[in-house]
């Protein structure tokens, strides 16, 4: 597993020891970052169940400003340190080591997400209720985020303030991309 593209492109990512934590595929990560396009200025992003880090920080090599990772698994939390390790970008990195119900729970603090990546296990069914944890007051106007889910397991068209815009396949794998609703 590699970075796609970037100023990082072609490292080597490591993949969390187990089955518990699927990588998002290079094939899917390039085709997500070409429906994104380059990050625009002051983007800050946001990777939940974030596994080895492979979607935040193929973001972080397109010219993101900084990722949060947010992830609870030893192995993966074991994997995502040591990729941010070897790449060099601990200073653009943050990682909460809690639930992802937990972490979006918290006050808001710190800057506004442009990018949201959400990827939890196919069979965890969260999608909805994580979508919906999300905090508006966190999320720039023009935020997208991202819902990597398995083709059998749909995720909503709307999820409280977010509005499905955009759903790709890619074999068993699909892409739901969320923005704000205009209130």
């Amino acid at each position: 597993m590699r970075i796609v593209a970037g100023t990082l492109g072609g490292r080597v990512l490591r993949a969390p020891h187990g089955a518990a934590t699927r990588p998002t595929s290079e094939k899917v990560r390039q085709a997500l970052f070409n429906i994104l396009g380059p990050p625009p200025d002051d983007t800050h992003v946001l990777d939940l169940f974030a596994g080895s880090g492979a979607l935040g920080l193929e973001a972080l090599s397109r010219g993101a400003v900084s990722v949060t990772f947010v992830e609870r698994g030893r192995p993966a939390l074991a994997a995502l340190r040591g990729n941010i390790d070897a790449l060099g970008v601990g200073a653009q990195a943050t990682i909460a080591a809690v639930d992802v119900a937990r972490f979006l729970a918290l006050p808001p603090a710190g800057p506004a997400w442009r990018w949201v990546f959400l990827d939890p296990p196919y069979a965890a069914g969260v999608v909805t209720d994580s979508l919906a944890a999300l905090p508006r007051a966190r999320l720039t106007d023009d935020a997208v985020v991202v819902v990597e889910h398995a083709h059998r397991a749909p995720s909503p068209d709307r999820a409280g303030f977010l509005l499905r815009t955009d759903l790709r396949r890619y074999g068993d794998t699909e892409l739901s991309l969320y923005r704000v609703s205009p209130p």
